[in-house]
């Protein structure tokens, strides 16, 4: 008999996201695996299975499980991928990235944020994840180029510093627009370094803070 986490789990896979178009069983699985209720407050995991984003305090949200899933999707990951990931918050789409490629790399501003991410992914044991706190807008340099590039705030634009970050050959996903509604596009840098701009659909994320992004 299955528990109410399993049957809440299998309908938001069967009637919120394959009919939405996430058909990649990788990610399918690993939405499956991943507990979203570990890294969402308490008093709303009876929520955890919706299909719609929550607070996780300081102002941020924990991502809807179909936003989670497409840009994951976009993002075909390999095991062998470098990711680098602007915006850990609640780490959740930290430890979908994880299941699936080699390292990931993310940059959180609030430190809050960051250290409880941490302290979430590492005790469900998590050793390729390296979480900093930062300003996401500028990358990571240090540890460039990525195979992968997930921007999970919205942006005012394709930033040409990730773009220089972003291996030829790699992808890239990241919600552009205003502050309030986005396009949520795929970056695909070609392997002659030629850039070419896909859109996956409107969406809303909360603003991307920093040097190359929104002021605070």
């Amino acid at each position: 008999m299955k528990s109410s986490r399993e049957n809440e789990v299998d309908y938001l896979i069967e009637h919120e996201l394959r009919p939405s178009g996430i058909n990649d069983e990788r990610v399918l699985e690993v939405i499956r695996k991943v507990k979203r209720e570990l890294f969402i407050p308490a008093s709303l995991r009876d929520r955890a299975y919706g299909n719609y984003p929550l607070p996780i305090g300081e102002n941020q949200t924990i991502s809807q499980p179909y936003i989670v899933a497409l840009m994951t999707q976009a993002l075909d990951l390999k095991p062998t991928d470098k990711v680098l990931e602007i915006g850990t918050g609640s780490g959740y789409q930290t430890a979908i990235l994880a299941e699936l490629a080699g390292m990931v790399y993310s940059i959180e501003r609030l430190e809050v944020l960051a250290n409880r991410a941490r302290t979430t992914l590492y005790s469900l044991g998590y050793n390729n994840i390296y979480i900093i706190v930062g300003d996401g807008t500028l990358g990571l340099p240090e540890y460039a180029p990525y195979d992968k590039i997930i921007v999970t705030a919205a942006a005012p634009r394709v930033s040409d510093v990730l773009l220089s970050q972003l291996r030829n050959g790699g992808k890239m996903v990241i919600p552009v627009g205003n502050r309030f509604v986005q396009d949520l596009k795929l970056i695909e840098k070609a392997l002659n370094g030629r850039v070419y701009k896909t859109s996956l659909g409107g969406c809303r994320f909360v603003p991307l803070i920093g040097k190359e992004g929104w002021k605070d």
